[in-house]
This record gives C-alpha cells, structure tokens and sequence, in this order.
C-alpha cells in the first residue's frame, strides 16, 4: 500500500534508539523528511547519515534532553511547522513507590508528560491554523496493566492515553489528528534491561529473561519495526478518519493471560 506519506515533515523524538529510531526508519524509506532529536548525538549523526544515503531525503538532528523546558522549546520552534510530530522520548524506571525517591520521579515525568505535553503545546497551534497535521504519541500499554514494580511508568501512560483523548476528540473540528500507540513488551535496549530486572526479581535469575516472553499470547515481545509499522500507517491518509483513540501493539498481553 502506498501511503503516499513522500514529501511529508516529521518530528520524532527520541529517535537514536528503539522505537524511535525504527519509526524513523519507516518513515525515511516512505520519503518523508525528517527531524530528528535525542541525547545521544553521535546516534543522530550515523542514522541521518544512512538514511540520507539510503532515501535520498532531508534530515536534520536535534541534540536535545527534553526533560528541559528550555530545550523542548528550542526544539518546538525550530520544527513548530511540520506536518507530523511524533512524541516518543521517555525513560521511566522501574520501582515501586518506596525505592523510586521524587526527584527521579519528577525527572522522569518531565521527559515523558510535560515533555509531550509542552511540545505539543508549541506545534499543535501551527497545526490548527493550517488546518492539517497529526500527531502521535508513543505511550505504552503498561496504562492498562496496573504494575507496583513500574508505578510511575503506569500512571504516566495514563496521564498520556488521557491526553491524547482529550486532545484528539477536539482536534478533527481544526483538521488535526492526535492518536496513541500503546506498546507492550517490545525489543528495545531499553525492554531488554527492564526485562533482566524482573526476570532477576521473579527468576532469580537476569538470564532467564526470554522465558517471561515465553509466557504471553504471542510468546514473544513486538519488534521495533512492527510499531513502527503502525506509526507509519496512522501518519498516512490512509488512517484519516482515526483521532482520539489508540492502538495497543501487544501480541494480545491486555486482553489475554499469562500461563
């Protein structure tokens, strides 16, 4: 399927690693030009660089920790026209109330709810007053499977799967679309080590990790390039009556049970 995405503007945040390197993958190989930002500035440089190689489209890289203000609002102007923003920074430890003390907390919010909230506060405008543009919001599908092992991560999916709500039941009256993607278990570094911590936690054992996988529906976790998939679809046209609500990527994990 064409998704005829080719000349299109993306914003997609944390996009040196994970699902936000794959979603830029994705999108690069539509023909979309890209804006990339992350922390980890050599990882911009050699993705951009293959991707120039590989698509022939413009990118350009955003060395930036949008757990700042400041910095989330640099961002929001330099790239405050384009025609998809995909939030999708975050790093929410594991723990439970008592071992994860506030200022992690708030660091880690600050990244990944203000942090989308604010820089959609800047783009969304601009969105409006053209009447065109989507945005998506990376949230993961921990927002419906309470965990005390991961209790900011959950309330923060929640505060975002209600964000994109709010936002999105309004934002086809200016010609906007705001829609979620709530992965579950997905085959990211950042998966990986949450993994390993709980594999030691209920195993006993960090290396004993694939056999919590072995568990779901699916027996195994997402990969990368399947939310991207997704992400690329709902940024397209052809996913233009689609606002307000969301698409959880989990092999069947929050409507199934684990043996």
């Amino acid at each position: 399927m064409d998704l005829d995405l080719k000349g299109k503007s993306v914003l997609i945040t944390g996009a040196s690693r994970g699902i936000g390197r794959a979603i830029a993958e994705a999108l690069a190989a539509e023909g979309c030009n890209l804006h990339l930002a992350a922390r980890d500035e050599a990882r911009l440089k050699e993705l951009a660089g293959r991707l120039r190689k590989q698509h022939g489209v413009a990118i350009e890289i955003y060395r930036r920790d949008l757990s700042l203000t400041s910095e989330v609002e640099s961002l929001g102007k330099a790239c405050q026209d384009v025609d998809v923003l995909v939030n999708n920074a975050g790093d929410i430890p594991t723990g439970t109330l008592a071992t994860i003390d506030s200022a992690t907390w708030r660091k880690a919010w600050d990244l990944k709810v203000f942090g989308y909230v604010d820089l959609t506060r800047i783009i969304y405008p601009r969105m409006c007053a053209r009447r065109s543009g989507v945005i998506i919001n990376i949230v993961g599908a921990a927002f419906k499977r309470p965990n005390p092992h991961y209790i900011a991560g959950c309330m923060a999916n929640i505060a975002l799967d209600m964000f994109t709500q709010c936002l999105g039941g309004e934002s086809m009256r200016s010609g906007v679309r705001v829609v979620a993607v709530h992965p579950g278990p997905t085959t990211s570094d950042r998966h990986l080590a949450h993994v390993k911590e709980r594999a030691q936690r209920e195993l006993g054992d960090a290396g004993r990790w694939q056999e919590l996988h072995a568990r779901m529906p699916g027996g195994r976790a997402a990969t990368v390039e399947e939310v991207a998939h997704t992400v690329a679809f709902l940024a397209s046209d052809r996913s233009s009556f689609t606002s307000g609500g969301s698409v959880i990527i989990d092999g069947g994990l929050m409507a199934g049970t684990l043996r």
